[in-house]
């Protein structure tokens, strides 16, 4: 990489996860599936800067920072040009890194907690087994599912991504009658890019759900660090009682039961999307910040 701002490409995955591995706290946005499905909507760049750390910026609908990515707590931020230009600002900042820059230049900086961007992190055993009364509702429905229909679990392989791809459409061409957003269109697009790279972007794995041999749920994760798996998109047909809470129990029963932690991102401030991730009791959140030079 050279010190200017590049698009990113999948050559960059090498670097990328060299760079992500070193960073002292890993949230759902620096995940490489995520920055490159994403690349388009917000114009996102990034450069090799001279500290060694993985410089990322978004140029649409502005030009905005977002965290840089490496090993930013032995980092000399004061040699950052960046952080000493007034009117710099800075978003989906994880919460150690807007910390340490708290205590390296104090009042310089402008820090404010953004709660749209928390990512939900869940107990993955728990999610699994779904015990207890905190969990009676999705249990119910798992099973409901589990009972009335006849399905089949898969893994989700290079050769049926074009059914994956299909299902996508059909749900977005659903979800597009009952709420056309710029939102949708640009999710529909994240998904449909990073579907298409599913044998060529490395950490990526999937799930899907078939009944009379036809996909009717699918969920695409990516591993993150040694304990941990996100969740990047996970689309079901309502028509099916019950289908989200058996693609979300099967997924991570069949590829992530190795994992401790599944982080399943944040909810941008929908009201219906916060209230579905609160209802599968979240352990903790992993905190974001915006950051402004004063």
């Amino acid at each position: 990489m050279s010190s200017q701002f590049k698009p990113i490409t999948l050559e960059y995955q090498d670097k990328f996860e060299q760079a992500l591995s070193a960073c002292p706290q890993c949230t759902s946005d620096y995940t490489f599936a995520n920055i490159w499905g994403w690349t388009e909507h917000y114009g996102l760049e990034l450069r090799h800067g001279k500290d060694n750390l993985i410089h990322v910026r978004q140029t649409k609908p502005e030009i905005i920072n977002w965290a840089p990515i490496g090993d930013w707590l032995n980092t000399d931020w004061s040699k950052c040009s960046l952080m000493n230009t007034s009117g710099t600002k800075f978003t989906r900042i994880p919460e150690k890194l807007a910390l340490h820059w708290q205590d390296v230049f104090g009042d310089k900086l402008l820090i404010e907690e953004n709660r749209d961007h928390f990512d939900y992190i869940y107990s993955v055993p728990e999610l699994i087994e779904l015990r207890g009364n905190r969990f009676h509702k999705k249990k119910n429905l798992y099973r409901q599912f589990m009972k009335k229909y006849d399905y089949e679990y898969r893994e989700i392989t290079e050769d049926c991504v074009e059914e994956v791809l299909e299902m996508q459409l059909e749900w977005y061409r659903w979800q597009e009658e009952n709420n056309n957003s710029a939102a949708l269109v640009a999710e529909n697009e994240a998904i449909a890019k990073v579907l298409k790279e599913m044998d060529t972007i490395k950490n990526l794995t999937g799930g899907t759900l078939r009944i009379d041999n036809r996909i009717i749920a699918y969920t695409i994760a990516e591993a993150l660090g040694d304990d941990t798996v996100v969740i990047h998109f996970e689309k079901g047909n309502t028509y099916f009682k019950g289908v989200y809470q058996a693609i979300n129990q099967m997924f991570l029963e069949n590829n992530a039961s190795d994992r401790k932690f599944v982080n399943r991102e944040q909810d941008l401030g929908e009201p219906g999307l916060r209230k579905a991730k609160m209802s599968y009791n979240p352990v903790d959140f992993m905190k974001k910040y915006e950051v402004a030079v004063l």
